[in-house]
C-alpha cells in the first residue's frame, strides 16, 4: 500500500494529536504509543484509516497495527510530522508502566515474582498428590491407607513426600530469588535471604502455635530487647518485603561503592542490614499481617461459605481475564503455610473445567471445521488447567459460553465451600487438580466436577443452537468480530490462510505452486495453490493461541502459529528476503507470485534487542525452501519470561481468493511439512 502523508496525519489526529503523544516507537508490525490521555483517542477515525489494520491498548501502551515493511515508513513520516523525538521500546514501556494505577502495578509485580517459580510449586503439588494417594486412608482399603496395608511402600512414600515438601519448606528462598531479581538486585542474594528466614536454628513456623501454647518459644535478647526466634516457613509477606529492601540497599551501595571493594562491602552490608530488619521489624509485622489476612479469609468462608463459594467460584474466570488471579497465588501459599490447606485452589480447578466445558459445547454450535477444532483443543487445554486458549480463543469472543462457564463454576464453588473442601497443595488445575485435594474429600470434589462439566456444556449448547436458529442459520463464528478490528480486517478473515496437512518434501526442495487451476468463487479468479512449508519444527496451533491481540484477532492477516521445539527458522518456500527487523526477531519473505509471509519469532521479543538471535541471510537475498534464515536461543527467550510461540502470517491485501480447508498438521518438521495452503487469484500468478 502506498504511503501518503495525509493518512499518517490522520493517525496522529486519531491518537489525540501530537500534544497527546508522550513517546512513540514501533516494532515489526505496529506503532506503540505512550499517550498523555488515552480518552482522547478517536477510534472511529483510526478504523477508517486505510493504513490501520487494528488498534488496542495493553499494559499502558496504545498500539496501532500497521503491518510489516510499512510500519517503519509510517513511523518516520509521523516523526517528521510531529517533530517528536525517536524513542526506544524501553522508553515507551517505562512511561506506559507509570500510567498503570497502583493496583495494576501491584498485580503485575506479584505476577512477575510468582510465575517464574510456578514450575517448582506445581511439581511439588503433583508429588504431594501422589503421596496423598499412597498415605490417604480409605482410598483403596476401608479405614486404612495403602502404606498401612503394604508397609514396604512406606519409605517410598516418605521419599516422595520429602521431595515434594522441599519447595514449600524452602519457599522463601524461591520467592527471595524471584523477588530480588524483579526488584533489580542480585538473585543469589535473594536466595541467601530466603534461606536465612528458614534457617534450622529458628523455631519452625509450623510449630509456632504449639510452642506458644507450651510457652517454649525461643527468644533473642538484643540488649534487653526480646525477639521471638522463629522462622518463616510457608510465609509470603516477610520475604517479599525483605527482598524489596535488600534490592534497594544493594542498588544504593552499587552506585556509591568503588569497584575495588564492592565484593567486600555491598553483599555483606546489604544482607546484614536486611537480615536484622527482617528479624526485628519486617518479620514480626508482616507475620502478623499475613496471619490476620488468612484468619479473615478463613472467618468469612467459615461464616458465609455459600456466598464465598458463589462469588469466588463464579468470578475467578474474570480474575484470569484481568490478570488479578496471580494475586491469589500468594494467598494460596499463605493459607497452606499457616492453615495446612487452601479452600481457594479447589475452586480454581473447577473454574478451569467449567470454561473448558463451555468451550467444548461450542463444538455443537460451530459449523466451520476449523472453529470446531479450536473448540476441542482449547477445551482439552482447560481441562488440564490452562484456560487462556478457551477463554480468549472461544468463550469471551462469543460471550455466552464465558457467562455460562462462570455460572457453572459458581455452583461448583458453592458445593465445595459448604463442605469445606481443602487442597493440601497447589499444583495443576483442571481435572488433575483432584491430586491436590485431601483424599477424604475427593467425593465432594468429584460432585462439584460433575456440576461444572454438565451445567456450562448444556447451557452453552442449548443457547448456541437457539441463537443459531434465531439468526437464520448464520454461522456464529462470523457474528462477533472484535471491536478492535477494522471492518476491512473482519471481512478479510473469510479469505486467507488455514493450517493444513500435506505430505513431505525433501529438505531444501522448493514447494512449487500447483499448476492445476483451482476452482474459484467467481469467474476470473481461477488460481493456483501455493504450499507453504513449516519454517520451524514444533506444534502447530491456531492464531487464537497467540497472546497478542494483533495476531490472535487476525488484525495482521490470516495464518497460524508454531510452538517451536528448537531454535532454527528456515525458508518456507523459494523466495526473496524483503525485510529483517533490526532486532532480528522477525523476517518477511516474498514468493515469486508476489505473496509475502511474515514470521515473527516469539511475542514482545523486540525487547531483547536481538540478543538471542543470529541471522544467516540479508535483505534482498534469494533463498531456497528449507534454507536456514536465522537461529534463536529458545531458552533465553523463555528465561526472559516471553512467549516463544511464533505467528506465521499472510498479511491482509495479499492475492488470496479463499482458504483451502484440509486437516491441520499437529507436529510439523521444518522444511518438510506443509502447514499453509493458500489459493491465489490470477493476479498473483
Amino acid at each position: 500500500m502506498a504511503l501518503n502523508r495525509a493518512s499518517v496525519e490522520e493517525i496522529v489526529r486519531g491518537v489525540g494529536g501530537a500534544d497527546n503523544i508522550e513517546a512513540a516507537t514501533h516494532c515489526v508490525t505496529r506503532l506503540r504509543f505512550s499517550l498523555v490521555d488515552e480518552s482522547k483517542v478517536d477510534q472511529k477515525l483510526l478504523e477508517q484509516n486505510d493504513l490501520v489494520k487494528g488498534q488496542f491498548s495493553s499494559q499502558g501502551q496504545f498500539q496501532v497495527v500497521i503491518g510489516p515493511g510499512l510500519v517503519d515508513k509510517v513511523y518516520d513520516e509521523m516523526i517528521a510530522i510531529t517533530g517528536g523525538q525517536r524513542s526506544s521500546k524501553d522508553d515507551v514501556k517505562k512511561l506506559a508502566g507509570k500510567k498503570q494505577n497502583p493496583l495494576q502495578q501491584a498485580i503485575k509485580t506479584l505476577a512477575d515474582i510468582f510465575i517464574p517459580i510456578l514450575p517448582a510449586i506445581v511439581t511439588a503439588g503433583l508429588l504431594l498428590g501422589i503421596n496423598n494417594i499412597l498415605t490417604g486412608p480409605g482410598i483403596f482399603f476401608e479405614g486404612r491407607s495403602l502404606v498401612q496395608e503394604y508397609p514396604a511402600w512406606t519409605d517410598f512414600a516418605g521419599i516422595i513426600n520429602l521431595i515434594a515438601n522441599t519447595a514449600f519448606t524452602f519457599l522463601p528462598a524461591l520467592i527471595g530469588w524471584s523477588a530480588v531479581n524483579r526488584f533489580g538486585g542480585s538473585p543469589l542474594l535473594g536466595i541467601v535471604l530466603g534461606l536465612i528466614l528458614v534457617h534450622p536454628d529458628l523455631l519452625n513456623a509450623w510449630g509456632y502455635a504449639q510452642a506458644a501454647q507450651e510457652g517454649t518459644i525461643p527468644h533473642w535478647n538484643l540488649f534487653g530487647w526480646q525477639l521471638e526466634k522463629i522462622g518463616y516457613q510457608g510465609q509470603v509477606l516477610p520475604v517479599l518485603v525483605s527482598a524489596y529492601l535488600l534490592a534497594r540497599i544493594e542498588r544504593f551501595l552499587n552506585k556509591r561503592v568503588h569497584d575495588s571493594i564492592k565484593l567486600l562491602v555491598v553483599a555483606p552490608v546489604a544482607l546484614l542490614v536486611t537480615g536484622f530488619l527482617a528479624f526485628t521489624i519486617i518479620g514480626p509485622v508482616t507475620f502478623a499481617i499475613g496471619n490476620a489476612i488468612t484468619n479473615g479469609l478463613v472467618h468469612v468462608f467459615n461464616t458465609l461459605p455459600a456466598l464465598g463459594g458463589l462469588l469466588y467460584g463464579g468470578f475467578y474466570a474474570l480474575l484470569v481475564v484481568t490478570g488479578m488471579h496471580h494475586t491469589f497465588l500468594a494467598v494460596d501459599v499463605q493459607l497452606i503455610g499457616s492453615k495446612g490447606g487452601t479452600f481457594l485452589w479447589p475452586m480454581l480447578a473447577l473454574s478451569n473445567i467449567a470454561q473448558g466445558s463451555a468451550a467444548l459445547a461450542m463444538l455443537l454450535v460451530f459449523r466451520e471445521q476449523k472453529s470446531k477444532g479450536l473448540a476441542v483443543t482449547s477445551s482439552i487445554s482447560a481441562f488440564l488447567g490452562v484456560t487462556e486458549p478457551a477463554i480468549f480463543g472461544v468463550n469471551i469472543r462469543y460471550k455466552y459460553p464465558f457467562i455460562f462457564g462462570m455460572i457453572g463454576s459458581a455452583l461448583g464453588g458453592l458445593v465445595l465451600t459448604i463442605n469445606h473442601v481443602l487442597a493440601s497443595s497447589i499444583g495443576v488445575g483442571g481435572i488433575p487438580g483432584f491430586l491436590s485435594i485431601y483424599p477424604n474429600q475427593w467425593g465432594v470434589f468429584f460432585a462439584g466436577m460433575a456440576i461444572v462439566l454438565a451445567v456450562p456444556f448444556l447451557l452453552t449448547a442449548a443457547y448456541g443452537k437457539f441463537a443459531s436458529r434465531k439468526g437464520s442459520g448464520a454461522d456464529p463464528v462470523n457474528e462477533s468480530p472484535s471491536a478492535a478490528v477494522s471492518p476491512e480486517t473482519a471481512a478479510s478473515a473469510e479469505a486467507a490462510v488455514t493450517s493444513a496437512a500435506a505430505g513431505s518434501a525433501p529438505q531444501g526442495s522448493a514447494p512449487a505452486a500447483d499448476s492445476q487451476a483451482a476452482s474459484a468463487h467467481s469467474p476470473g479468479q481461477a488460481a493456483g495453490v501455493l504450499d507453504i512449508y513449516a519454517p520451524l519444527s514444533g506444534k502447530v496451533v491456531p492464531l487464537e493461541y497467540v497472546p497478542d491481540p494483533a495476531f490472535a484477532e487476525r488484525q495482521m492477516g490470516q495464518g497460524l502459529a508454531i510452538e517451536p521445539s528448537d531454535g532454527r527458522l528456515v525458508a518456507p518456500f523459494d523466495g526473496k528476503v524483503v525485510h529483517i527487523i533490526k532486532s532480528k526477531h522477525a523476517v518477511v519473505l516474498e514468493h515469486a507470485t508476489g505473496v509475502q509471509i511474515l514470521i515473527h519469532v516469539g511475542i514482545n521479543t523486540v525487547s531483547l534487542k536481538g540478543a538471542p538471535f543470529t541471522t544467516h541471510v540479508n535483505i534482498d537475498d534469494e533463498v531456497k525452501a528449507g534454507q536456514l534464515l536465522l537461529e534463536f536461543d529458545r531458552e533465553a527467550i523463555l528465561q526472559a519470561r516471553l512467549p516463544v510461540i511464533t505467528p506465521i502470517i499472510i498479511p491482509d491485501g495479499q492475492s488470496v481468493v479463499e482458504q483451502v480447508n484440509e486437516e491441520p498438521v499437529e507436529e510439523a518438521a521444518a522444511g518438510r511439512d506443509v502447514v499453509l495452503k493458500i489459493r491465489l487469484s490470477s493476479q498473483g500468478l
